[in-house]
Formats: structure tokens, sequence, C-alpha cells
């Protein structure tokens, strides 16, 4: 029998705020922890939600030295945009703080200092590699260079993203800083360890025994790391943004990042309410924390380690963590831009806060990587909320305005289509509760869509628009019970789409209708003057998709240019003017051109300098026909000692552009010239 809890207090992963907040962090967390919350607030439970910004760590003090800021700088602009943002999209905790904050600072020396003096912690001293000029040590991200195993040039320090290989700093071919882009270091630092392998027993049991319910992703990710074996884990680095390690001798040390962010959820309970304690050490308490795959490892054995070797606080019940969302095919970066950004999704798309929530829940990649397009988001929004469910609600509500002048008909004698139609929505209540309390979010929401569904046959199957006049009693009973389903609509979808639901609401004229309610036979009385009806969805047409497809289009190839940008060659060993005045370069023009025998990339030219004719032998033959090429003009080196090609003496060389993308391209002036003007 499953335990009853008197209270809730549910988690959201930190977003980190050195960016805004994508639609990969709202499928991924957000949204399934609203869903969660928000339905068991209409339960009637007790519950906090609490979340808030992480804004310690490397990643802000690279973007600061960036952007010629500071890193407080840097969280403060993110922090409000992150949490506005989220306003906007109604997601609704009960606070969101920021681990910036004094309140928190102290909570975590605290936390670390109680530690401390228990003895919990290992000291260690090593070698790490440390960036010269930029002054600092380098975390595994913050180092790249070439992958042993698949040649990448530009893997990290801690994994190649082109092969999936995890790596470490010291098995990076020519590693450097990617901070400066300097060669780093080795030097030597002491820092403090939190010795997981101590716990590893109690973490075996309580998982692998005690938690066989968690999802399958959560489950397995925590069994690997069981199976290979915990080791002491870092809590402390040497950086001078973050929370200073509050013991003696720590001079330039700051608590790491992922010490620091999950005791967050403790000073963010602390900041909401005097009675904090109530939720964070009462085994009464049912503890959630809602995360993506990346951080189960942090959220299921580092933290839950941490709060047994402090004592006295619970442990979470569940981790129900998501896999990643991908992006028109491609996985989601904010390196490289590719996402759709929560902000600018509320701008250009006003009033439509629901949509995105409707199509991040149908689509949520709860058990695998899922791939969001803008082409399903229109089709979702065309075909199931406006053709769905904003239809049904539009039909009932107008009929009854046409009908019956607004005022909700009494119910007369029910028929055996009325009787099935209820019938159906009988079980829609249990299902939907079954779904939410086991994070089964995607089918909780086609139980709530399914009150529309089972609204519009209903109609459809009724046709009271065709029974008006021979039956107005018929259709008195009708469309009561259309009114009644399109309540229930308002209360099933509220945890999913709360601004559509409280629109149904207002066009009822009706105010909060409880949960429990939602099994009822009357939720809106006979008697009763709804409100003036209008469209709950507008249709998305092409344009706007496009336009959306069309800045995709832009970043990718914004990416394409940064990432040739990097091959350009490096500039060559400085030579003397008089080096170069020894080289003669002529504009020359081609006379006749042939592909040499027996090769892909030969052709054979003959040019006119305008001092002679001479043969010159050019592997251009990959991007360039014979045809194309006589009658151009192009630069010629005239004084280049001669060599002989496949058998060919070659009397000189064309000058071309090799292209970051490794095709050469011809040169030529910009308007044409005699043979033999000279170039210099």
């Amino acid at each position: 029998m499953a335990k009853e809890y008197k209270r809730y207090l549910v988690t959201s992963a930190l977003p980190y705020a050195n960016g805004p907040v994508h639609i990969g962090h709202l499928a991924g967390v957000y949204i399934p922890s609203d869903i969660y919350v928000r339905y068991l607030r209409l339960r009637g439970r007790d519950v906090l939600w609490v979340c808030g910004s992480d804004e310690h760590g490397v990643p802000i003090t690279i973007k600061a030295r960036r952007e010629g800021t500071t890193p407080q700088q840097v969280v403060d602009r993110y922090h409000e945009l992150i949490r506005r943002s989220f306003e906007r999209l109604g997601i609704s905790f009960d606070i969101y703080s920021r681990t910036s904050s004094a309140g928190h600072a102290r909570t975590a020396s605290e936390f670390f200092r109680r530690l401390y003096d228990q003895g919990d912690f290992v000291e260690r001293t090593s070698m790490q590699y440390y960036d010269e000029e930029a002054r600092t040590f380098l975390a595994d991200r913050y180092i790249v260079g070439t992958c042993p195993r698949c040649g990448n040039e530009r893997a990290y320090g801690d994994q190649c993203e082109q092969c999936g290989s995890t790596l470490s700093p010291d098995e990076l071919i020519e590693p450097r800083s990617a901070v400066s882009g300097s060669v780093p270091v080795k030097r030597e630092t002491k820092h403090w360890y939190l010795p997981l392998d101590r716990y590893e027993e109690f973490l075996r049991g309580w998982i692998l025994e005690g938690h066989r319910e968690w999802k399958s992703n959560v489950y397995g990710q925590c069994k690997s790391w069981l199976d290979g074996g915990l080791q002491p884990r870092a809590v402390s680095r040497d950086l001078d943004w973050g929370i200073p390690v509050p013991v003696e001798g720590a001079e330039g040390k700051v608590l790491y990042v992922w010490f620091d962010a999950p005791i967050g959820y403790i000073s963010f309970t602390q900041e909401l309410t005097p009675d904090w304690e109530r939720y964070w050490k009462s085994d009464d308490t049912k503890l959630v924390h809602f995360i993506g795959k990346d951080n189960i490892v942090f959220h299921c054995i580092v933290f839950p380690a941490m709060l047994r070797a402090h004592g006295g606080y619970i442990l979470p019940e569940n981790v129900p963590a998501n896999e990643f969302l991908n992006l028109e095919g491609e996985k989601i970066s904010t390196s490289r831009n590719w996402a759709v950004w929560l902000h600018e999704y509320l701008d250009d798309f006003p009033g439509k806060e629901d949509v995105l929530r409707y199509v991040l829940t149908a689509n949520a990649p709860e058990t695998k990587d899922n791939d969001f397009t803008w082409k399903d988001f229109q089709a979702r929004n065309n075909n199931e909320l406006v053709a769905v469910l904003g239809n049904f609600v539009n039909r009932a509500l107008v009929l009854t305005k046409k009908y019956f002048d607004g005022t909700v008909p009494a119910c007369g004698a029910l028929m055996p289509a009325d009787e099935a139609a209820l019938a159906e929505l009988e079980g829609i209540r249990g299902a939907l509760e079954g779904h939410i309390e086991h994070f089964r979010f995607r089918e909780a929401l086609k139980e709530a869509m399914n009150v529309a569904r089972i609204g519009n046959k209903y109609l459809a199957d009724t046709e009271p628009w065709k029974l008006w006049k021979s039956d107005p009693d018929r259709v008195r009973t009708i469309l009561y019970l259309a009114i009644q389903m399109t309540a229930r609509a308002a209360v099933a979808i509220e945890p999913f789409m709360p601004f559509s639901a409280a629109k149904i609401l207002r066009m009822l004229d009706a105010g909060h209708i409880d949960w429990e309610r939602l099994g009822e036979h009357e939720l809106i009385a006979a008697g009763h003057r709804i409100g003036e009806p209008e469209l709950l969805f507008e249709k998305i047409e092409d344009d706007v998709v496009q336009r959306q497809l069309d800045k995709l289009a832009a970043t990718k190839a914004a990416n394409a240019a940064a990432e040739r940008s990097q091959n350009i060659e490096k500039q060559k060993d400085t030579i003397s003017f008089d080096d170069f005045g020894r080289m003669d370069i002529r504009i020359a023009t081609v006379v006749a051109a042939e592909r040499v025998a027996k090769t892909k990339k030969l052709l054979r030219l003959e040019v006119d300098t305008g001092l002679d004719r001479r043969v010159i032998v050019s592997g251009i033959a990959e991007y360039y026909t014979p045809e194309e090429l006589v009658g151009r003009q192009v630069p010629v080196l005239i004084n280049l000692a001669p060599r002989e090609v496949k058998g060919i003496r070659s009397e000189g060389m064309i000058l071309m552009a090799a292209d970051t993308d490794g095709r050469l391209r011809l040169l030529a002036p910009s308007e044409a010239v005699a043979s033999g003007a000279t170039v210099g």
C-alpha cells in the first residue's frame, strides 16, 4: 500500500544563469514539475515548489571575461530574464531565488562546515591544469584538444561530443585552454573531497533495493555508477567567484558548484518559510526532484550522500528525470545558438503560452530523446488544440448562446447516447490521477484531451442543430450535458494549460471548480448564465512557421561560417619586402586547357603571360572544367623554377584562394587588363 504523506516538497533543477531558458529545459524539467505541482494544489495538498538560478562556477567567469563585465552583472541579467520568462509561461514556483544571495551563502557555508567538523571530507593535493594567461585553474570542460579516439580537434577535457567518448584532460592530444587558447601547465593544488565510496553500501540499498519504482533511465544510470564503484568527489574549486570555502588555509577556493547548488533547495525553502524544517526534516514529507538526465548522478548519488553525511534531512522519494529534446533533428546547443529560446517564443507568439506547454508535454522526452519540429508544433496546434478542444468548447458555448440566450438549460430524460458519453467520461479522473502521480504526463494529457474528444463525438452523434425545431426539449438535455463537459474539460486541462482553463471558466462565467468535482454529474447548474464565447485557440499559418524555420536556417549558416573560419590557416613566417619583391606575378590569359591523361586533379593550361606563351600544370580539375578556363585572366607566378609533372614541363604557378572548406577558387582582376600586367 502506498504511503500517505502530509506534505510535498518539489524541487526543479536550478537553471544556470549564463544564458536564457530554452525548450529543452522546459520539456525536461519545468513543464513536468509545473503540471505535478498544479495537480497537487488542485487536490488540496500541502505542497511547496522551490527553484532558483544557479549562479556560480567557471562558465559564469568565462562569460564575464569575454563580455568585459563582472560575474555578478552576468548573473543579474540572466536571473531576471529567466525569472520573468518562467512567470510569463505560467510556471508557478512558490519561490524562485538565487544562489548568489547572502542567505544561500550562509546555509551552504554552514552545511560545508558541519561536514568538515565531523571529519566527513578527505583532503587531497593533486596536479591540475592551470592557465597562466588567464591566471586560473581549469575545470575539465574548459580544456580542449584532439580526441585520442576519433581525432576531433575540438574535444573537451571530460567528453568528445563527436564520438561520445568519456575523456580526462590528460588523454587529450595537444590540450589548450578554452579560456585563453594558451597551452596550460600543471600546478599543485589542494582540495576537499566527499568520499562517496563510504556511502556506496547505503546508496546501493536505498536505491537498488528501496526504489525499484524509479524510472528505468534513472534507476539504470544509478546502478551503472554504483556497479562501477564510487570515488571521492571534489567539493571545492580554485576560483574567485563563488562561496568561499569556510575553513582556514582555503584562500582562493570556493565551494564546487555541484556541492553549492543543491543546497539551494534548502536555503530557498528557508527563505520561503520559517517552517522549512517541516518540509526537510519530517518523514511524512514527500520530496521529489525534477531534473534532466544529465543531473541524475548529482541528485541521486551526490546530494543524497551529502544529506546522509549531514544527518537530519529526508531523502528524495522520486527523481523523475526526462531524456533530452532535440530540435529539427539536431541536438540543442546553447553555444551554437541551436535552440528555441523561451523569451523569444513568448515575444513571437503572444497569447500562445499554452500551445507551447501543450506541444512540449504531448511530445515530452519521458522515456527516450524526442524531436521538436516547427511543423509538428503547427500540426498539433491546428489539428488538436483548434480542431478538438477549441472546436468542442466553441460549439457548446455558441449553441447554448444561440438557442437559450446563454442560459444553461435544464436536463431532461437521458437517452442511450447521453449515457454512453457519460460512461466514457466516468474513468477520466482516475486515469488522470494515476498517470500524474506516476509522472506519466504525456498519457495524462491524452486523458484530459479525451474530455473534448468525447464531447465532440457526442455533439456530432446527437446533432442538436438538426433537432431544434422538431425537439427543443431534447436539445436542452444535449446542451446541458455539453456545458457540463466543457466545465470538466476546464478542470482536466488546468495542470497542463492553465491559461486556457481560466479562459474557459471565464466564458462559462464560472468561478474555480474543485478537482474533486471532476467526476460529478453537474458542475454548472441549470439556469446559470454563461459569458460571451470566444475562440479558445487560433490556427497557425504556414508563413508564421516559415519565419521560425528561416531563423534556424540563418543560425545554421552562421554556425557553418564560424566553423569554417576556425579552419583558416595560421599566418606563415614573416618575410622581408625584398623577399616579396623577387616574386614576379603577372596577369596571364588562359588560351588553351585540357585534362592530363590518367589523373583526376590535373589540367594542362597554356597561358599568354604578355612575355611569352607557356605551359602550366595546375591541380584544379576537381573544381573547373577546361572549357570554363579558356579566356579567363588569372595571376601567375612566372619566375618560379620549372618542374616536371606527369612528364609535362610546368613553367609557373597560378595563384588561387584555398577556402576554409578546402575548395580552390580562381582569382581574377576586377576588370580586364593586358596580359603581362604586373601584380604587386
